[in-house]
């Protein structure tokens, strides 16, 4: 049997080492188009000699996307930008990339192209990373109609850079933030047997739909194999929709660390977006504030990892193994303002 050829887009990522894996165990030769080889080399170990090859492209331009399409029978785009840097930009790297490869995928007719985006990408957002993810999924539809988009929420798992961070944050910050808390609380005279209560959480912030990395790739595993799925969009998020609030208490109940729960408005978290996004590698950006405004989480009457017949893994079944790390022994519970 003839093996299949496989190219993945940004295959050097937290999700992309998990499905270059997962294609390799199926028997796939993988092309891996990267920007360093280097940062790639360490793939091959995950396949037979020869099986998983690290090329590299620059998906902003059109002649070096087209010799990692040539000949292969399904393309992958993983690529993604959380923040601005130069000529790393939305426009480029969402847009442009997602027409590159849409038109070396139809020019060498690839039997599958699946486009790796976001939940509440929208051309409405404002946010510019939302709106840029929404242009690239058009962009490639119209080029190449039978794309697959994949929608998913916030993706958590052994490498993830959102649950590792605020682990990470909890073991020397005093607190962790609930983002569009209120810095004045609302507050009652004697309700719920108390003579004032005090609300600084409302509904506990943005809410997400966590999904778990492995059903991330089990979903593209499983878009290659169903002809039903071309043309198709699914969002794909977790068993459960999560305020702010109920996922910093979960992280802290996880490493077992007592930490305030710091309300943190909006308007708070763009002020500090506009110093902090004046560093190399910011921690938060004006425009990703932006996108916090905006729950994550999957849409009503969209097509969904049940629709592949994958039931969704809950986050609190897996967090505490890879948190592990950031585990300080004989402590628990937290305690929030």
């Amino acid at each position: 049997m003839t093996r299949k050829t496989v190219a993945v887009f940004g295959g050097s990522g937290f999700v992309g080492r998990h499905l270059v894996r997962e294609l390799a165990s199926r028997g796939m030769l993988v092309r891996v188009a990267v920007r360093n080889i280097e940062s790639a080399n360490y793939l091959k170990v995950m396949g037979d000699v020869g099986q998983i090859v690290p090329i590299a492209s620059d998906v902003g331009d059109k002649n070096k996307v087209s010799p990692v399409v040539e000949g292969a029978d399904f393309v992958i785009n993983l690529v993604g930008l959380l923040f601005e840097s130069g000529n790393q930009n939305f426009n480029r790297v969402h847009i442009k990339a997602a027409s590159n490869i849409a038109e070396a995928s139809a020019h060498y007719k690839v039997s599958k192209l699946i486009q790796i985006s976001s939940v509440g990408a929208s051309e409405k957002s404002e946010s510019n990373y939302s709106v840029s993810k929404a242009i690239a999924e058009k962009k490639m539809r119209e080029i190449y109609p039978s794309a697959i988009v994949l929608r998913p929420s916030i993706i958590f798992g052994p490498e993830d850079s959102f649950i590792n961070l605020f682990a990470s944050i909890a073991r020397f910050s005093p607190g962790l933030p609930v983002f569009g808390g209120s810095l004045f609380p609302k507050f009652e005279l004697f309700s719920k047997g108390r003579i004032l209560d005090l609300d600084f959480f409302g509904e506990g912030g943005t809410k997400f739909q966590p999904v778990y990395v492995g059903d991330v790739i089990k979903a593209i595993a499983k878009c290659l194999e169903l002809g039903a799925a071309d043309g198709n969009t699914y969002e794909l998020g977790g068993p459960r929709v999560l305020s702010t609030k109920e996922l910093m208490q979960m992280i802290l109940g996880a490493i077992g660390r007592r930490r305030l729960l710091v309300p943190t408005p909006f308007w708070y978290l763009t002020l500090l977006a506009s110093f902090l996004e004046l560093l190399p590698r910011p921690l938060i950006t004006k425009d990703q504030v932006k996108s916090l405004r905006e729950d994550n989480v999957v849409s009503n009457n969209a097509q969904v990892l049940e629709d592949l017949d994958i039931s969704p893994t809950d986050l609190e079944a897996i967090i505490p193994h890879y948190l592990l790390r950031f585990r300080k022994s004989n402590s628990g519970g937290l305690k929030s303002i």
